[in-house]
């Protein structure tokens, strides 16, 4: 965990705690945490909790990766994280677990024009990432780590040479079908992140091995180390210890993998990683610069949503949800976001077919790449969008994260209201309309004569209120 306090228009960093934790090995193969890896990973946040409990939940962010990806339990151990530190905790994919990695390390070098190439190693998974400055061009996560590595070829902690060769080819045939992409974009500067990375500089560097950076000489001799040492426990190296050294026969064999996998001859080792990344992209937020709006604006172009209809239909959802907010709970800039991003791509499957493109829809929102959201909100913005029109999509709602199914469906109520007052698409203002809400009740009411002489929409609104009523709402129109 990192503290930070903002200074300026930088971050200066004020505690930081690292506990090991090991989630990655409390999973089994069923995909299920194991009850031992539940117990240490919720007395750990117990403990960070009481660091931050009392800070206001916008200026905290809390994120689970590779582990908590696949973990089939997750949604309940999520919810107990949650009580735990007394903050959500989210699951980012993979994409966007390497941008904020990038953004971390990025913040941590000089700010030249240089080319670099970013690696980090975490327990379950490794990132790479290709950026200029703060902005990423080329990422991916692979599904190898330090911990995941180490349980699969050296379980027992024995090492010798044919498990490591064996470890080490694994790693390299991961990075395989991705590797030339990487080299083709290329790179002037190979940066590395991560207590793995970290841990093997400062093993080197303390046992003279390095020039000052990671190289394949260095990488050599810290081999014929690990494999004299024949055990884990065995080790005796300096700079090298406590927990960080049960792993690292799985972390050297992913580094020396792709070092050899992708031609590398020096790699430095950076202090930025995850956690400062993840301040970054909340200062950002803070400051109404987010990330996820940028992602939101380039889905929409790219599936050449009408931007004018969009706008008219944010614009009276925002409205509506001004009238409803306090009685219905939806207080707040998050709930306000998700509903303008919804009202903005909620047209994206027409670039599909028109038949059934609420759908379409929802699955390019639910499985494009979109840079600063968590899991969690990319389903929810993607159900929002399912829901904007036809049947409401009961199921969906009951799937939904914890604590979302309600809200997510008022905010969809909203949003389909929106979409069926704009549906004539013209550019000419609504009237001024008032909406109430009351639990499940709705009243819509317009200026006097308007339904008479629009009955094109007053007869769009009915069917509004037949599919609102088998969702349980009741519209009424006055």
């Amino acid at each position: 965990m990192v503290v930070a306090r903002v200074e300026g228009t930088d971050l200066k960093v004020m505690d930081r705690l690292r506990e090991p934790v090991r989630l990655a090995a409390g999973l089994g193969g069923n995909k299920r945490l194991t009850p031992e890896a539940v117990e240490r990973a919720l007395a750990c946040l117990e403990r960070f909790g009481q660091r931050v409990r009392e800070l206001p939940p916008g200026s905290v962010r809390a994120v689970g990766t590779n582990t908590l990806r696949k973990a089939k339990d997750r949604r309940g151990f999520l919810a107990a994280a949650g009580r735990a530190l007394g903050h959500d905790v989210e699951v980012v994919s993979g994409y966007e677990e390497a941008r904020l990695i990038y953004l971390g390390v990025a913040h941590s070098l000089a700010d030249d024009e240089d080319r670099r190439l970013v690696m980090d190693i975490g327990g379950g998974s490794t990132e790479l990432i290709i950026g200029e400055r703060f902005a990423p061009r080329l990422m991916e996560s692979l599904h190898m780590g330090c911990v995941s590595v180490t349980q699969d070829f050296f379980a027992d902690g024995a090492i010798t040479a044919k498990r490591m060769a064996r470890a080490e080819l694994a790693a390299q045939r991961e990075l395989e079908p991705v590797a030339e992409r990487f080299r083709e974009l290329g790179w002037s500067r190979a940066v590395g992140a991560s207590g793995t990375i970290r841990a093997i500089d400062r093993t080197l560097r303390e046992n003279g091995w390095s020039d000052g950076a990671i190289g394949p000489a260095g990488l050599a001799r810290l081999r014929k180390a690990l494999i004299a040492a024949g055990h884990v426990d065995r080790l005796n190296l300096k700079g090298l210890g406590g927990e960080r050294a049960q792993v690292i026969p799985g972390g050297f064999a992913v580094l020396s993998g792709a070092f050899r996998q992708l031609d590398l001859e020096r790699l430095d080792a950076a202090d930025g990683a995850l956690r400062e990344g993840l301040l970054y992209d909340l200062l950002g937020r803070i400051r109404h610069e987010d990330v996820r709006s940028a992602s939101v604006v380039g889905l929409a172009r790219r599936y050449h949503a009408d931007a004018a209809q969009a706008a008219r239909v944010e614009t009276t959802a925002g409205y509506l949800l001004a009238q409803v907010a306090d009685d219905w709970g939806l207080q707040g800039q998050a709930r306000a976001r998700l509903l303008a991003w919804a009202a903005q791509l909620h047209e994206v499957g027409l670039d599909i077919s028109h038949s059934q493109y609420h759908k379409h829809g929802a699955y390019i929102v639910g499985w494009s790449d979109l840079a600063g959201f968590s899991r969690d909100e990319q389903q929810v913005l993607a159900t929002l969008v399912r829901a904007h029109r036809r049947k409401f999509p009961l199921g969906q709602f009951r799937d939904l994260p914890g604590g979302w199914a309600d809200t997510a469906m008022r905010l969809a109520v909203l949003l389909r209201l929106a979409v069926v007052l704009h549906r004539g698409r013209s550019p000419d203002p609504l009237p001024a309309v008032t909406l109430r809400a009351r639990e499940s009740e709705l009243a819509l009411a317009f200026p006097a004569g308007w339904l008479d002489r629009h009955p094109l929409a007053g007869a769009d609104l009915e069917e509004e209120a037949a599919y609102l009523a088998n969702a349980g709402f009741t519209l009424g129109l006055e």
